[in-house]
């Protein structure tokens, strides 16, 4: 199970949603494809901490899903470093009032407090 909700919070970390502008918007899945063609023509222009960590914790993620028993702090590591950006998100859909941009994030945060309970706090039964 703890597999299969490593999987989810990458997944739903895809679907965080941006409104900018007149009529602008994309889904996070778009701009890291924009990030990763940047990022051949121009590396530096990529630099930032909002940009870097979240594709670093999806990484590390994406590493806990060939693990046969994901490592709980390298999950912890993964949710934090994406979480940080949906929380932000997450703030300027409230700010702005933008229900579809806080919609996109619940998804991901509702996912992660799920995971760490079952990493962290549910107890086992033997």
């Amino acid at each position: 199970m703890k597999i299969a909700l490593n999987l989810l919070l990458v997944l739903s970390s895809f679907i965080g949603y941006l409104e900018w502008g007149d009529g602008n918007s994309q889904l996070l899945i778009q701009m890291e494809g924009e990030i990763l063609r940047e990022l051949t023509s121009d590396p530096a222009s990529i630099l930032h901490p909002l940009i870097i960590l979240p594709m670093i914790g999806q990484g590390v993620l994406l590493f806990t899903l060939r693990q046969t028993q994901p490592n709980k702090w390298l999950t912890l590591l993964g949710i934090v470093c994406i979480g940080a950006l949906m929380v932000i998100i997450l703030i300027a859909g409230i700010a702005g009032q933008r229900g579809m941009i806080i919609l996109s994030t619940v998804l991901f945060l509702t996912i992660a407090i799920f995971t760490i309970y079952q990493h962290f706090l549910k107890v086992t039964r033997v």
